[in-house]
C-alpha cells in the first residue's frame, strides 16, 4: 500500500482515495501492519469511504494481526454508520478475534456487547449475529 493510499483510507479523503483507485491503486492492498484501507477507515468511522472501497470490491474479511476484520475494528470504535455498511455488504459475522487484549475468541457482537455499545449492538443483532 503506497503512503498517499493509506493517508486517505485513514483520514477519510474519499476523493484521493477515488482518484487513486481510478489510477489502479488495489483496492486490497496491506501496510506493513497487514491493515487495508478498508480496516483503517473502518477504524476512523469514514464511512464514505468505507462505502466507496466496499463499492470497489474491498474483501470485507480479510483479517489483520489477531484475525481483526474491518468490521471488528468498527466494532471496537463504535462506528454504528460503519458497522451498517459492512453488514449489509455481508461481512463475516463469525469470524473471531485471536490473541489481542479484548478480542481473543469474540466475534464483532461478543466485542460490542463487552463495550456496551447499544446501537452497534442493535446492527448486529437485526442482521443475525451471535455472540
Amino acid at each position: 500500500m503506497t503512503p498517499a493510499f493509506r493517508g486517505a483510507a485513514r483520514y477519510g479523503d474519499v476523493e484521493r482515495l477515488r482518484a487513486l483507485l481510478d489510477s489502479g491503486s488495489d483496492v486490497n492492498a496491506r501496510d506493513r501492519y497487514h491493515q487495508t484501507g478498508l480496516m483503517l477507515a473502518a477504524q476512523g468511522g469514514h464511512a464514505a469511504v468505507v462505502r466507496l472501497l466496499v463499492e470497489r470490491g474491498a474483501d470485507l474479511d480479510v483479517a489483520a494481526k489477531f484475525s481483526l476484520t474491518a468490521l471488528m475494528l468498527a466494532v471496537a470504535a463504535g462506528h454504528a454508520e460503519v458497522v451498517r455498511i459492512l453488514v449489509g455488504a455481508r461481512a463475516d459475522l463469525t469470524i473471531r478475534g485471536s490473541g489481542a487484549p479484548g478480542f481473543a475468541g469474540k466475534t464483532a457482537l461478543g466485542l460490542a456487547l463487552a463495550r456496551e455499545s447499544d446501537e452497534v449492538i442493535a446492527v448486529l443483532r437485526g442482521a443475525g449475529a451471535k455472540e
